[in-house]
């Protein structure tokens, strides 16, 4: 068995509760805000549906150099688009993973952010935080704000006030 493939299970089980997720973002709310400081609907929603891609990022590069010149944030038109992208950047991702040699998930990983190291950590550590746990924590936001619009939650770890076993 891979040393990736239980992360691969869980990542694609964190993916597919994530989709159910972004199928209840109503495209007429996506400028919706609950507070000045916070991005709209549909700015969470894109960055959630462009987390996976960052798989291939640190699994096929030793540095990743972001910033206004080479870093463009994804924004969705629309729904649909939004889950195109998702779906397209999971497929992506798993086959990154898939692909990556045994030893090379404990090489060190670089993020720069204009040129300065904002991350420097294993690429494994980089993929469990800012791969998994950076999904799940923007899908939390994002259940907080589809709550707040009404829009009824489906299951992720279990029953909901919406949707029960």
């Amino acid at each position: 068995m891979s040393q990736l493939a239980p992360f691969i299970e869980e990542f694609v089980k964190e993916c597919a509760a994530t989709r159910r997720i972004l199928e209840r973002v109503p495209e007429d709310r996506f400028g919706w805000k609950p507070h000045d400081k916070s991005m709209g609907l549909g700015q969470l929603a894109s960055h959630i549906a462009e987390n996976p891609q960052w798989a291939a990022w640190v699994v096929n590069d030793d540095v990743l150099d972001m910033g206004p010149d080479t870093y463009k944030p994804f924004m969705a038109k629309d729904r649909d688009e939004l889950l195109k992208t998702f779906d397209m950047n999971v497929i992506d991702a798993r086959k990154a993973l898939e692909s990556a040699e045994e030893g090379a998930v404990s090489n060190t990983w670089r993020m720069k952010w204009e040129g300065n190291v904002v991350i420097e950590a294993p690429r494994m550590e980089v993929l469990r935080s800012f791969l998994v746990s950076h999904l799940i924590h923007h899908r939390g936001q994002l259940t907080v704000y589809l709550r707040m619009n009404d829009v009824p939650l489906p299951q992720i770890y279990g029953p909901t006030a919406d949707e029960q076993m």
